[in-house]
C-alpha cells in the first residue's frame, strides 16, 4: 500500500513511521527543504496547492491524506478523480472556516459556546452587546495553537480588536469560564466503523498544548464525547482520525473544535494505546478493519517547545519523541511520553519529566 500524504511535518514523520511498521510506504509533498518526514520517504519539494506535484503524488499512491488543515480543498478536489482522498475535502473546507465549524456543531446538537458572525466594526459592537464582556473575537481562517486571537476584556478594547483583526473574516465567541479542556480521538474506516480512545485531558498557555493525560475517567462525560464525535464522523462520511476538542464547565461538554486529522493531544497513543492513533488513521484510509484501542497504562504527554532540552535523564517509562526541527520561539520541536501503571504514577513520572526539561535547558 502507497500512502500520499501532504505536508510532512512531525505528523507526517510519524505517520511514516507507523506506516514502516505496517509494511506500507509514504510519499511527501512539502516545500520546506528538509521536513521531518524526510526520514520517513521521499519528499517532493512543493506548495501544498501545485498542481503537477500533486497530479504525481495521486498516480504514484493508492490514497492520499494531509497532516494539517491548511492544505487548500481545491487542491485536494483536483486529484480526487484520480485518487482517493481521505479524509474527505468536505470535512477540511469545514474545519477550515470557524464560523462553518460552529454552525455545523449547531446542526448536529452539539453544545458549544454562543457566537455571531462578525463582518464590520458595528458588527463586533452588537456581539459584545449580546454576548457580553469579556469574548473572544477569532479569524475565521488559519487560526492555530492561539494565533488570530483577540480576548476583548472591556468596551474600551472594541475598536482596538476590530484594528487589529481587520480586513479578515472573523466570528466572535461568548467568554467560557471552563474547568478543564479535553479531546476525544476518533476513527472511521472506509465501511463506517468507528473507534474512539479514552477522553483525554489537555492544558494549553499561550494558546499552545503543553501537556495531555489519559485517560480521563469520567463515564458520564466519556459518553458524551463519544456521541458528539461520531455524530460528526457520521454526518462528514468521515475516513481516518479526527480529534474533537471540548471544554468542560459544570460536568458538560462545550465543542471548541474538530482537527481533521491525527492530533497532538493523541501522541501518547504511541506509547500508551494499541493501535496508536497513527496506525488506526492508515488503517481506516486504506480500508481495513478498526481494532478497539487497548490501553497499556496511564499515559501523559509533555510537548517540547521552542528549544530542545539537552542532556536530558529521563526515567524509566518515559520516551523522547525528537522531530529534528531547527529551533524557533513557539515551534513543537519534540515531545515526551510517560506511562504508568496508575494515574497516580503517571503524574509523578510526568512532573519529574518537567523537572528533567526545565534544568537540562541548554544556556
Amino acid at each position: 500500500m502507497r500512502i500520499g500524504i501532504i505536508g510532512a511535518g512531525q505528523l507526517g514523520q510519524m505517520l511514516g513511521f507507523a506506516a514502516r511498521q505496517l509494511g506500507m510506504q509514504c510519499r511527501f509533498v512539502d516545500p520546506a527543504p528538509a521536513p521531518p518526514a524526510a526520514t520517513c520517504g521521499p519528499v517532493t519539494q512543493a506548495a501544498y496547492d501545485d498542481g503537477d506535484a500533486l497530479a504525481m503524488l495521486a498516480e504514484s499512491c493508492d490514497v492520499v491524506s494531509y497532516e494539517f488543515e491548511n492544505v487548500p480543498v481545491e487542491a485536494l478536489l483536483k486529484i480526487s478523480d484520480r485518487v482517493r482522498v481521505y479524509p474527505p475535502p468536505a470535512a477540511l473546507g469545514h474545519a477550515q472556516d470557524r464560523l462553518a465549524e460552529k454552525q455545523l456543531f449547531q446542526q448536529l446538537a452539539i453544545p458549544l459556546a454562543d457566537f455571531e458572525r462578525v463582518d464590520s466594526l458595528q458588527d463586533l459592537v452588537a456581539a459584545v452587546s449580546r454576548l457580553g464582556l469579556p469574548l473572544v473575537l477569532k479569524t475565521r481562517r488559519l487560526g492555530y495553537d492561539g494565533k488570530g486571537q483577540y480576548v476583548i476584556r472591556q468596551a474600551a478594547e472594541i475598536e482596538t480588536a476590530w484594528q487589529d483583526c481587520g480586513g479578515a473574516d472573523l466570528v466572535a465567541e461568548q467568554w467560557i469560564n471552563f474547568d478543564y479542556e479535553v479531546s476525544v480521538i476518533a476513527a472511521r474506516n472506509v465501511s463506517g466503523d468507528v473507534i474512539c480512545y479514552p477522553l483525554t485531558c489537555n492544558e494549553h498557555a499561550a494558546g499552545i498544548l503543553q501537556t495531555s493525560t489519559a485517560p480521563l475517567q469520567n463515564d458520564l462525560l466519556t459518553r458524551q464525547a463519544e456521541q458528539y464525535v461520531t455524530a460528526l464522523l457520521e454526518h462528514l462520511q468521515y475516513v481516518g482520525v479526527l480529534a474533537l476538542e471540548m471544554f468542560v464547565t459544570d460536568g458538560r461538554l462545550l465543542a471548541n473544535e474538530f482537527a481533521p486529522r491525527v492530533h497532538n493531544s493523541g501522541h501518547w497513543s504511541i506509547e500508551g494505546a494499541d493501535p496508536s492513533q497513527f496506525t488506526a488513521h492508515l488503517l481506516a484510509i486504506s480500508g481495513q478493519d478498526l481494532p478497539t484501542p487497548r490501553l497499556l497504562g496511564h499515559a501523559g504527554m509533555l510537548n517540547l517547545i521552542g528549544i530542545m532540552p539537552g542532556n536530558l535523564q529521563l526515567p524509566a517509562g518515559a520516551t523522547l519523541h525528537d522531530y529534528g526541527k531547527a529551533p524557533r520561539p513557539g515551534r513543537k520541536l519534540g515531545h515526551i511520553t510517560v506511562i504508568g501503571d496508575s494515574a497516580a504514577s503517571r503524574d509523578t513520572l510526568l512532573e519529574q519529566v518537567r523537572g528533567t526539561v526545565t534544568r537540562s535547558r541548554p544556556p
